[in-house]
């Protein structure tokens, strides 16, 4: 037996024996996403249900599956102070009605926050088997976690042998570790959603946005994914994303993205965390071609724009006359996040020959309402700023507001609207001095 397993021997136990170094009153962090820690998450759950646990302040982030069923559910609020950096549709009910609270930020400054502005007692990791070396993996989620881990007093690792090894900065040697658990758990799945009729005319525009050999992000949502399926006759692109999913797999393997012509990580695809089916998972074990680094270096705008001809395709839920975007709140509260869209919006857009991209349908409710509107209800939170916004596509079109005064962009942006309700926003941009 080597030192490294003597070591692994050591401090692997149970789920109920490690979720008791939880105190109550702790400030706890977990994997977000796919990288949540299930057997974990639930040891602690059943201590705080049986009362062992109070006053726990629990950090997440996109929640999905496991935690919303563990310390994230309804009956566990009056002992959990529970915060969200990104709501997710699984925590967007508790955060609407005041029993999680959101934490505004920039995607790129969690790490920061976490060693700078936090104290954190409890970190709980999900990550790969241990190698031969004495190094884990954190696999699909590299993002804040990694960081946090390394700064908090106890660490607790859920070691998966369905949780890919990834290359990168994404390792974590045993000796780092206070308790190790094993846990053979399925990773959640989260499958591209359908297509709708208007991907494919927004797609087709977007895609002729990008050009060979550049550098691309896709965000979350329907629409980044299905832009994959029009860049199948490109050449030599490159990733730099915040989130690897499974229409990049496609492109990589139909040899358009290869990476040669990348400025940094030549011939490497990075990314900070990853979503998708199985096939995106066992594409990435071992791979040498993709690389997981921490969403401090991903997602810094001063990196992302050291990546000549980048391109970032992102999604927002409505856009108004003056060219601000929302893509975050609804109906009067959060309903996901800002997340990495600015840190992508900036970045690609101070690249060389670089282009910030979002796109969205002109409609919602079947056509009923517009997300091209005058102004915004009061309140409503503004993702990308207007200084910041650069091009704008929906299925009517492509807009620039790069240059342009706050007459033409309205003009332009209400170009983008389905006409049912061209003739309504002019008038409205009228009334409001801008036309």
């Amino acid at each position: 037996m080597s030192e490294f397993d003597a070591c692994y021997a050591r401090k692997r136990t149970t789920a109920r024996e490690a979720a008791g170094k939880v105190r109550s009153s702790d400030t706890l962090v977990h994997g977000m996403a796919v990288g949540e820690p299930p057997a974990l998450l639930s040891a602690v759950a059943d201590r705080l249900r049986a009362g062992d646990l109070k006053d726990l302040r629990i950090y997440t982030l996109s929640a999905m599956e496991h935690a919303n069923r563990t310390v994230l559910a309804p009956d566990l609020a009056d002992c959990v102070q529970a915060h969200s950096w990104f709501v997710s549709s699984r925590d967007r009910h508790l955060v609407q009605v005041g029993l999680s609270w959101y934490v505004p930020n920039y995607f790129h400054q969690i790490p920061r926050i976490c060693t700078e502005f936090m104290s954190i007692d409890v970190v709980l990791a999900a990550v790969s088997p241990m190698d031969r070396a004495g190094y884990f993996s954190f696999g699909v989620s590299n993002d804040f976690i990694t960081t946090a881990a390394r700064h908090c007093k106890t660490l607790i690792v859920e070691v998966n042998p369905r949780m890919p090894r990834v290359f990168g900065d994404s390792f974590l040697h045993v000796s780092e570790v206070d308790a190790i658990v094993e846990n053979d758990a399925p990773l959640q799945e989260l499958a591209p959603p359908d297509p709708k009729p208007e991907d494919e005319a927004i797609g087709r525009a977007v895609a002729g946005m990008v050009p060979d050999g550049a550098t691309i992000q896709l965000g979350a949502g329907g629409i980044p994914n299905a832009l994959a399926v029009f860049l199948r006759d490109h050449r030599d692109l490159g990733i730099h994303t915040e989130l690897l999913c499974d229409g990049m797999v496609d492109l990589i393997e139909a040899g358009v993205v290869n990476g040669k012509r990348k400025t940094i990580h030549p011939r490497k695809s990075l990314f900070t965390l990853a979503r998708g089916t199985r096939r995106l998972y066992e594409f990435m074990d071992g791979n040498p071609g993709l690389e997981s680094y921490p969403v401090s270096y991903i997602n810094d705008p001063a990196v992302i724009a050291r990546n000549d001809r980048m391109v970032s395709i992102n999604s927002v839920l409505e856009v108004d006359l003056l060219g601000q975007c929302n893509a975050e709140y609804l109906g009067g509260s959060q309903f996901s996040g800002t997340g990495g869209q600015v840190d992508f919006v900036r970045g690609a857009f101070q690249a060389r020959e670089g282009k910030s991209i979002l796109a969205f349908y002109a409609t919602a409710r079947d056509g009923e309402i517009s997300r091209i509107v005058p102004r915004f209800e009061s309140g409503t939170v503004i993702t990308t700023p207007r200084m910041d916004t650069h091009y704008l596509v929906t299925e009517y079109g492509v807009a620039n507001l790069k240059g342009k005064s706050t007459r033409e962009r309205a003009l332009s942006i209400i170009g983008l609207a389905h006409p049912r309700f061209r003739d309504d926003l002019l008038r409205e941009a009228e009334a409001m001095y801008i036309l």
